[in-house]
């Protein structure tokens, strides 16, 4: 019985799993890259607020390719059309033009958190490491809340049952 009702609501919210599943494999990269970069950069540059921004900039770097890639995996049947076996360029152009909208609103907050609570952090003497993780975390966790209620209102997944 209970696994009936865990697969049905796997079926139910399948994109979204898989949406936050690339999300979250992408943020873990990026997170422990972040890490060794903000401490790296905190011997040889003791300005905290140049060490929030590179250490962003990098997180970026490694974030967007790896959640690309992800999505595209999970997704791509979506994007080939089942009779010609031809790319659908439309359902691409609309996915990105969603992404695009969801992704830009949801970053601005996730950096802003990201570089006020680094920051903030290192300016009260925590370790960079440290800060970095903090500020990450938290930075993700209202990105999160943030990505997936666009996600619903932008009907990024609008031919699921969702």
């Amino acid at each position: 019985m209970m696994m009936r009702h865990g697969k049905k609501f796997y079926n139910k919210y399948q994109n979204y799993i898989l949406f936050n599943k690339n999300i979250i494999i992408a943020g873990t990269a990026a997170l422990i890259v972040g890490i060794f970069f903000t401490q790296f950069y905190a011997q040889y540059n003791k300005n905290n607020f140049l060490n929030s921004i590179f250490t962003l900039s990098i997180e970026y770097a490694v974030y967007i390719p790896i959640f690309a890639l992800f999505f595209y995996f999970d997704n791509k049947s979506r994007y080939v059309d089942p009779f010609s076996g031809e790319k659908n360029y439309v359902n691409i152009k609309n996915d990105l033009i969603k992404l695009f909208t969801i992704f830009s609103i949801s970053e601005i907050i996730f950096s802003i958190s990201k570089l006020s609570i680094h920051f903030q952090l290192m300016q009260i003497s925590i370790e960079p490491y440290q800060a970095s993780m903090i500020g990450s975390f938290t930075a993700w966790f209202i990105f999160l809340i943030f990505i997936n209620f666009g996600a619903k209102v932008v009907k990024l997944f609008k031919n699921s049952n969702n």
